[in-house]
């Protein structure tokens, strides 16, 4: 014969499995979450100066005070370059690349800056400049967003002297902004995948978000020397999956002009 339950001895049954079931789901709701994975944020500053006082400030600020006061903000890496080149002793340039993992990271810091004490005081000669004897003549600005292919930057070092090593910041122009689309596109289905497998060390692959030139993208890959450099975009120019990908209808004339940079750390950049 079967044993039928009344209904308060089901209560007295179902009633702690219940409240275990809520404590469980509050446990969770409470415990620490793993971020979710996003693309990073990429600023890129250049510096425009034209005497050697600003560029001695500028670094100065640069090393002693902004650098530190980021890797204080969260933001352990940070590249500081100088041009192989420079156009002349009176046209000179800093470049400075900002890492952020989101943007609220990046719409934060300079409130971050603001209220960081040891900042203010390390940078007061650049934060407090007069008018009429500023460090800089201009910054020109940079923002962008790091391509699906590669959604956080990459890792690599050398042990050579700086003024060896070249790091190539290109940026591609578009016509259209659906060329422009069908270029990333490019780039994420295999491109970034064949920079990477013949050791050209990317540090990013982004898509501008505010700048000059749009519609366009930017990246940068590194060498050790100029030797390293050549032979690397030979093995690029000569990869059978890069002859393939160029030959691709959809990909043809999404690039309107190449724009090169060849650019050094300086010795207090992280990267």
């Amino acid at each position: 014969m079967k044993t039928r339950l009344l209904p308060n001895q089901i209560f007295k049954i179902l009633f702690p499995l219940t409240i275990l079931v809520l404590l469980i789901s509050v446990f969770i709701g409470c415990a620490p979450q793993e971020p979710v994975s996003q693309n990073d944020y990429y600023q890129i500053k250049v510096y425009q100066l034209s005497s050697q006082a600003q560029m001695d400030q500028i670094e100065s600020y640069l090393k002693n005070a902004y650098i530190p006061a980021l890797h204080r903000a969260g933001i352990p890496q940070v590249g500081v370059f100088k041009p192989r080149e420079q156009e002349s002793e009176t046209s000179m340039q800093v470049w400075v690349w900002l890492p952020f993992h989101s943007f609220e990271q990046f719409e934060g810091l300079e409130q971050i800056l603001a209220n960081d004490s040891q900042y203010q005081t390390d940078g007061a000669d650049y934060i407090n400049a007069a008018y009429d004897n500023p460090p800089y003549d201009r910054i020109e600005t940079t923002f962008l967003k790091a391509f699906a292919g590669m959604p956080h930057y990459g890792s690599f070092s050398y042990d050579n002297p700086v003024q060896d090593r070249v790091y190539e910041l290109r940026s591609y122009e578009s016509a259209t902004e659906k060329a422009h689309m069908l270029k990333v596109d490019m780039f994420n289905s295999g491109e970034i995948d064949i920079f990477k497998n013949i050791g050209a060390n990317p540090l990013f692959f982004a898509k501008v978000l505010s700048g000059a030139t749009m519609p366009n993208l930017m990246y940068m890959t590194t060498y050790a020397d100029t030797l390293a450099r050549k032979n690397t975009w030979s093995s690029f120019s000569n990869h059978p999956d890069w002859k393939a990908m160029k030959q691709i209808d959809k990909y043809k004339n999404t690039v309107s002009k190449h724009v090169h940079n060849y650019l050094y750390p300086t010795e207090y950049s992280d990267i």
